[in-house]
């Protein structure tokens, strides 16, 4: 396994819709693992593969840091309610803005031996498969920001 480097905001790969995986190769499972390694190394919640370069429609997320969830050609097929919160992303580091998202989140994904299941999440889980859904098709957070970007540093200072 092994650290990739995150592709940031300006990266013309971060603005791609991504392919659907048909098969899970020895490579694409290499990939799967750096990509965790990758989300770890950084302290993030989510990547997608295309925030490491590769233009294929996979995506890790861990929002506790002991529960890491595969997701293999996701579709949120399910949402309701509403939430309001800050967001920050791997590719646009030092900056956050505040997105509304649904509170409750359900999508159909394939594990790696291409299994398909189902996924629920509230609050941060659904703001995070939303969120890296998004990568997937290209968008990042910052189109969905209500106001303007902030610094990190900022928001926390106002938290405080």
């Amino acid at each position: 396994m092994a650290t990739r480097k995150v592709r940031e905001m300006g990266d013309p790969v971060l603005t791609k819709p991504c392919k659907e995986v048909t098969e899970v190769t020895p490579r694409l499972q290499e990939l799967i693992d750096d990509m965790f390694e990758t989300l770890y190394e950084e302290n993030g919640v989510g990547l997608a593969a295309p925030q490491v370069g590769i233009l294929k429609r996979i995506v890790v997320i861990d929002t506790t840091g002991e529960d890491p969830i595969l997701l293999i050609n996701p579709k949120i097929i399910e949402t309701s309610g509403e939430q309001d919160g800050y967001e920050g992303c791997l590719s646009v580091p030092g900056k956050t803005g505040k997105v509304k998202r649904p509170n409750y989140v359900k999508a159909l994904a394939y594990d790696e031996n291409m299994e398909p299941f189902e996924l629920e999440g509230t609050e941060l889980l659904a703001r995070a498969i939303c969120h890296e859904l998004d990568h997937l098709d290209g968008h990042l957070y910052v189109e969905r920001v209500e106001g303007s970007l902030m610094n990190t540093e900022d928001l926390a200072e106002q938290e405080e």
